[in-house]
């Protein structure tokens, strides 16, 4: 058994969802959250760490690592947990990330998620954004998404990850998956030959470039369902950053294209729950209609959020109305929500209700 399953082992124990390896330092699992030093570990030499980060690397990966100073792949722990795994270098040596990616994908309803998120499984064609910062979720409620076209409808799903992270099977639908690296040279590769492949569906693990988010822009347009993740934090921030990504003479085209075949954004935050047991999450829900559609041709889009305040029947909220109904259910601590609100206005009452981060 490799050495670092023992330290696997006790971030599953204690409900981890990272672990943070550095050279020079004592091994940290991040639980609900928050940081907390590994107590019964000493601190990582540069013998420990490239014991631990050697035995479950190829050794063909272990090279490139060295050469490019930076590695990701996923691993895993028996039928336990699959890991997300970052290599990279620091002021003091190497160092790596785990992030759990469970073995068992979770309902939408498991989670938490708004029920509208049913209805952007049902979508035949157009363009469907789950966002937030790193460590919100954004991957958990996209192979929701997933698992919900997988036991309601028959299509052919076509993922490309880096890597890949939650392994589906096939149920109704039937799966393709692709890793960035391995079975494909980029993300722009996969998805120019995605149309030749009759995909149904094309999950694209993250758009973060001109080429990749102008290719799904044209992958949607051409019908096919479309998801993808953006490091944004709201709906407005999200249309935005997609427009912003083209050259300027091209962003009227991109306006265009985005209104065609947007269909809807979920962005999300975790937060602590009031209890201590895990974190909840907090959504802002935007789905398309005929203002949303000539807001972004026009490039009005401050106007969104009107839109999605005026949606409520269709689904539709504001990031700081999900706070709030958390806060209310008591589900999370008035600090939280105050630091987590984007109008901190409304949430000032909250601002000294108490609450730290603390790295024991």
């Amino acid at each position: 058994m490799p050495h670092i399953d023992t330290l696997f082992t006790k971030m599953l124990d204690n409900e981890g969802s990272d672990l943070h390896l550095l050279e020079g330092e004592v091994p940290k699992i991040r639980i609900h959250g928050q940081l907390r030093r590994l107590k019964d570990h000493g601190v990582l030499d540069t013998g420990t760490i490239d014991r631990y980060l050697k035995e479950i690397c190829a050794p063909q990966d272990w090279q490139k690592y060295l050469k490019n100073g930076d590695l990701d792949f996923a691993c895993q722990l028996g039928d336990r947990a699959r890991f997300r795994a970052n290599y990279y270098f620091q002021h003091h040596g190497k160092a790596a990330v785990f992030r759990t990616i469970p073995n068992r994908i979770l309902s939408l309803e498991e989670l938490g998620l708004p029920p509208v998120l049913k209805k952007f499984a049902r979508q035949i064609s157009g363009l469907i954004l789950v966002t937030g910062p790193t460590g919100s979720g954004k991957s958990t409620t996209l192979a929701a998404l997933l698992n919900e076209i997988n036991t309601t409808s028959s299509r052919y799903v076509l993922t490309i990850e880096e890597p890949i992270e939650f392994v589906h099977e096939n149920r109704k639908s039937y799966f393709c998956q692709r890793e960035v690296g391995k079975d494909t040279p980029s993300f722009q590769s996969a998805l120019r030959s995605a149309s030749r492949q009759n995909a149904d569906v094309v999950l694209v693990g993250e758009m973060r470039d001109y080429e990749t988010i102008s290719l799904a822009l044209s992958a949607a347009a051409m019908g096919k369902l479309v998801l993808g993740t953006l490091h944004t934090n709201s709906a407005v921030k999200t249309v935005d950053r997609i427009i912003d990504v083209f050259p300027s003479d091209e962003q009227w085209k991109a306006r265009n294209m985005l209104a065609d075949s947007l269909y809807g954004v979920c962005a999300q935050i975790l937060l602590r729950r009031a209890d201590g047991k895990g974190r909840v999450p907090a959504n802002e829900v935007l789905v398309a209609t005929q203002g949303l559609a000539s807001s972004i041709r026009d490039g009005d889009t401050a106007n969104i959020r009107n839109i999605i305040q005026s949606g409520k029947q269709l689904g539709m909220h504001l990031m700081d109305e999900s706070i709030r109904t958390l806060l209310d259910r008591g589900l999370i601590d008035p600090h939280e929500a105050y630091m987590k609100a984007h109008d901190k206005e409304r949430f000032k009452l909250f601002k000294n209700a108490g609450g730290s981060d603390t790295d024991e």
